[in-house]
Order: structure tokens, then sequence, then C-alpha cells
């Protein structure tokens, strides 16, 4: 009698679901720090633009209560599942792409047309279509994993998805979402087994319309003018970089204080969406700094260690779609410090769970929601009787 209710409480505990915290904990962190710098920062703007200082306190409120069930849906959603419909996945965002750009369904926002009106809210397409990649390709890459190398065919097919997906951004314009998912493709592609001689070709190839793409439109050479020397046109193309370095050498060691930017008082445009980290740095200095860097960092490496684990474990799908996760979320982050720090040009790109808007915080949220459920089936890979971690 005894032995049976011991195997009953082992099937229980086997059948339990696991959430893996260290993953989650710096989720929660971020979006903590995020919620409290988009009231810091929003508050002057707000106030001016809408009369409601609480106006985009009250929006990003609920766009962290809609991730938190974009993220419970993504996590009971079994892998498989996104892993079928990949292809589908992939189709939908060439459609939302496509109706981004036809007056009068795409939103024309600041000189581009990026975003789709749903319910009072907006939709920003590039969002999407960055998971949905990522999606896609990993299945492909666990389809094709030995035979990549030498299958061309298969290899230009993946090609003249990211180039479909690439021109449409363009058209938007989107040049930051271009780069972090050529970036984050290339780099699938490459740990997927790619020739070197593929990977090498495509690489120049990408070099060359990145600089074509940059000198055919002038706003693009300007940034770049900028972001080598901002204080030579500080009022005009250098502005918000040289306001953003402002607010960095003010925050010093420990910064300014919670609430006392001086630069976001209409001094910083963006200073609650893509500049945020730098009303952060003002109010929290080099240390908040390195400790906002250890948050992303510890997500990061633990994201790598679950696609580890799952290597280890042989689920490729499961890697790949780690792996891919992991590049999107730091080549984003990374980017964006960069441009607020002056070390890379303007993208105008979102910092993940930072930043205000609500289609870069539904669409990480649902990638952590897709990482956790990984990691509780490759939890139970390892248990005695907890079967397999992930079903093809």
């Amino acid at each position: 009698m005894s032995q049976t209710i011991s195997v009953k409480n082992m099937a229980l505990r086997n059948d339990s679901w696991h959430l893996d915290i260290s993953l989650l904990v710096p989720v929660i962190a971020l979006l903590s720090v995020g919620l409290i710098m988009v009231a810091s920062a929003s508050f002057s703007f707000a106030e001016h633009k809408f009369g409601d200082q609480f106006f985009f306190v009250k929006r990003h409120i609920a766009y962290i209560i809609l991730g938190i069930g974009a993220m419970l849906i993504s996590f009971f959603v079994r892998p498989e599942v996104w892993a079928k419909y990949s292809l589908l996945w992939i189709f939908l965002s060439v459609l939302l792409l496509v109706a981004v750009l036809i007056p009068g369904v795409g939103l024309n926002l600041n000189g581009s047309r990026r975003w789709l009106g749903v319910g009072g809210f907006t939709l920003q397409v590039s969002e999407l279509a960055k998971v949905a990649t990522v999606v896609f390709l990993a299945r492909q890459l666990e389809n094709y994993r030995d035979t990549l190398s030498v299958n061309w065919l298969q290899f230009g097919k993946l090609m003249a998805i990211i180039g479909l997906l690439v021109l449409l951004l363009i058209l938007e314009p989107d040049f930051g979402s271009v780069v972090v998912l050529s970036c984050t493709f290339m780099a699938m592609l490459f740990l997927g087994g790619s020739h070197i001689r593929q990977f090498i070709t495509v690489l120049t190839l990408a070099a060359a319309g990145f600089w074509l793409m940059a000198i055919a439109a002038p706003y693009r050479l300007a940034r770049l003018t900028a972001y080598l020397d901002p204080w030579s046109d500080r009022f005009n193309s250098g502005y918000q970089l040289t306001q953003s370095l402002i607010a960095f050498g003010r925050g010093e060691w420990f910064g300014v204080g919670l609430g006392q930017s001086v630069q976001k008082m209409l001094y910083l445009p963006d200073a609650h969406t893509d500049f945020v980290f730098a009303i952060y740095a003002e109010e929290f200095g080099f240390v908040g700094v390195l400790c906002l860097l250890g948050l992303y960092s510890f997500l990061v490496i633990r994201i790598m260690q679950l696609g580890k684990k799952a290597i280890a474990h042989q689920h490729w799908y499961a890697a790949y779609l780690l792996i891919g996760f992991g590049l999107l979320l730091s080549g984003q982050a990374f980017i964006n410090l960069g441009v607020n720090a002056g070390l890379l040009p303007t993208k105008g790109l979102t910092l993940p769970f930072i930043s205000y808007g609500g289609s870069s915080l539904l669409v990480c949220c649902a990638m952590v929601g897709m990482m956790l459920r990984l990691g509780h089936e490759l939890h139970r890979a390892k248990s005695p009787s907890g079967g397999s971690a992930y079903a093809r």
C-alpha cells in the first residue's frame, strides 16, 4: 500500500508544472524597472501633450497585463503546435507586413508605416514578424540540419524568405528591425549547419546591401554622420544623441535620483520609448547601468543554458528556438543600449521589457512564455518517468 502511494506521489511530482525561476525572475525584475522608468520618463511629456501625467503609465500597465496573458497562453501551448504551423506564421507575417504598407490600412507615424490600428491601440507588425521568423527557421533547421550545407536549393528558399521580409521592412521603413532580424537569421543559419561558403556569400551581399541602403536615403546617411560626430550638428541631426549623452553625463556614478531627471523635461525626444535607457542612466548612474546590464546578461545566459540542455537531449527544434529567442532579445537590447550611449547609429528600436511600447512588450512576454514551456519540457526529460521533453 505504501509503495503504491509512493509511486503515485512520484507521478504527481513528475507531471506537475515546472517554472524556470532563473528565467522568470530577471524578466519580472525588468518589467518592474520598465514600469518605474516609463512612469518617470513620461510624466512631463504626457502632461504637455495629453494633460494627464499618468496617460502612458495607465496604458503601460494595460500592456503588462496583456503581456502576462500572452505569456500564459504561449506557456500552455505545446511546442509542437508552433512547429506544425510555422509556415502559416511566416505567411501571416508577410501578409501583415504588406497590409501595413497599404494607405488607409497602415498608420503613418513620423514618416513610417509600421503600425496597424487595433481597438484604439497600435500594433507594430515587425515585432510579430521577428518571432514568426525564429519559429519558422527553427523548424526548417530541425528538418534540414544534416543537409543544409549541401542543399543549396533549400538554402536559397530560406534566403528568399528573409529577403522578402527585409524588403517589406525597408519599405516601411524600419531599418532597425532589418538589422536585428537579419543578424538573428544569419546567426541561426550558421549554428544550424550552413556551409561557411554560404554564410560568407550571404554576409558579403548583406553588407553591400546595408551600405547601399544607408547611402540611398538622406536621413539614413544623416543618422550615420550624427552618430560619428553628433556635436557637429547638435541642434539638428545630432540633437537627440547629444541630449542622450548629456543625460549619461549627468548621471555620473550614482545618478541624480529617481524622478529627478532634467532631460525628460521635453529636452530628449522619445524619452519613454527608444531613449528610456538614457533617462535611467541619468537617474541611477553608472552603478544602476551595471545592475541593468547584469539583469539582461543573467537572462540571456539562462536562455542559452536551456538551449545547451536542449542540444544535449538532441531536441533540435527546442534548441534552435531558444537560441533564436536569446539572439533576438540580446541583439535588440545591445542595439538600443548602443544607440543610447552613442556607440551605434540611431535605429528606432525599443529596449525589451523596459521601453514603452505595447507590441514589443506583448511579443517579448510571449517569447518568455514559450521559453518557460520549453524549460518545463526539458525538465521533464531528465525525470525518471517524465517522458520526452519535446514530441515531434
